[in-house]
């Protein structure tokens, strides 16, 4: 159980970003817009946070709207400022990007509260994940009970600040989590979870124990050197690629919201081109690149633990 010092500071932490983020949002919209283009995206219905997305309809927003749009956008972090039906487990997304013309003293007081801003995320999930020393399948029950319809996956998001970038073009990324691990690993996070003693539903305690310990039985049959892997997809993601002309590079941004564009006056920035965000269409993709993949056996579907082969 979280002590009542963790809560009294939980809180704390929370109206303190709460605060800053009105800081934040009102000294932007005060500064002068040089371009904003923003792609809104379908919210997730309840009970399709785990289905494969095959398609994606964006809506564009351009100049004023979009700021408005795209300054609001930070300050969505419960529950209630989404639709009735809408995943309470699935984050609001709104790629896109924001460019403002600032001074030098603008600049300085974004990157400012930027950073005190992400100070108080990071410490807050902080809190959560690690301080509360609760498993990830009590920390929401926790999050709920002292801050009610709060979504973590807002909250945790750090802001993203860019300085002077000649363009920031948008796309989607298509990924996958791969993980080398030894039998021995393997081993110690199932016994992990049955030592946990938990349920899983549809399973009660003695299913789920059952089911663990076929699974250790499973692995323990293998070779102590045999080669496993965790070969988890991760869901389509937009992303922004930012192009730095007096550097000549080019870096790539998650675009889960507005990226925030400075183009300081002192440097005579020009304001960048900014690309737009295409539907998304599974079946559309093309790949550059794509090497053949390893032959692999599926071993345990659920973590999805795969032997080399």
């Amino acid at each position: 159980m979280a002590s009542l010092d963790l809560i009294e500071r939980l809180n704390q932490r929370f109206n303190q970003l709460q605060t800053q983020l009105t800081q934040w949002q009102q000294r932007l919209g005060g500064f002068r817009l040089l371009a904003g283009r923003v792609f809104e995206l379908p919210e997730v219905a309840k009970g399709k946070e785990h289905e494969d997305i095959a398609s994606i309809k964006v809506t564009q927003h351009v100049g004023a709207p979009a700021q408005e749009l795209g300054l609001a956008h930070f300050q969505r972090m419960f529950i209630y400022h989404q639709k009735q039906d809408t995943s309470a487990k699935a984050a609001i997304r709104l790629p896109g990007a924001l460019c403002f013309s600032v001074d030098d003293a603008q600049y300085q007081t974004a990157q400012t509260l930027t950073a005190e801003i992400n100070l108080l995320k990071a410490e807050l999930a902080h809190m959560v994940t690690v301080e509360s020393q609760l498993p990830p399948e009590l920390r929401f029950e926790f999050v709920h009970t002292h801050l009610r319809g709060l979504k973590t996956l807002s909250a945790y998001r750090a802001l993203q600040t860019l300085t002077d970038p000649a363009s920031v073009r948008f796309g989607w990324a298509n990924k996958q989590i791969i993980k080398n691990l030894t039998r021995k690993e393997v081993l110690a996070m199932l016994q992990k979870s049955l030592d946990a003693g938990r349920a899983v539903p549809p399973y009660d305690k003695t299913q789920w124990a059952e089911r663990v310990r076929r699974e250790i039985d499973e692995v323990s049959k293998l070779p102590p050197d045999i080669v496993l892997k965790i070969k988890r997809p991760v869901k389509v993601q937009p992303i922004a690629r930012v192009w730095y002309q007096d550097s000549q590079r080019q870096v790539q941004y998650a675009c889960p919201s507005p990226l925030i564009v400075l183009c300081r006056q002192s440097s005579g920035a020009p304001v960048p081109k900014l690309g737009g965000l295409l539907d998304y269409n599974r079946d559309g993709v093309r790949h550059k690149y794509k090497p053949a993949a390893l032959p692999m056996r599926l071993l345990i579907e659920r973590l999805h633990l795969y032997v080399a082969s």
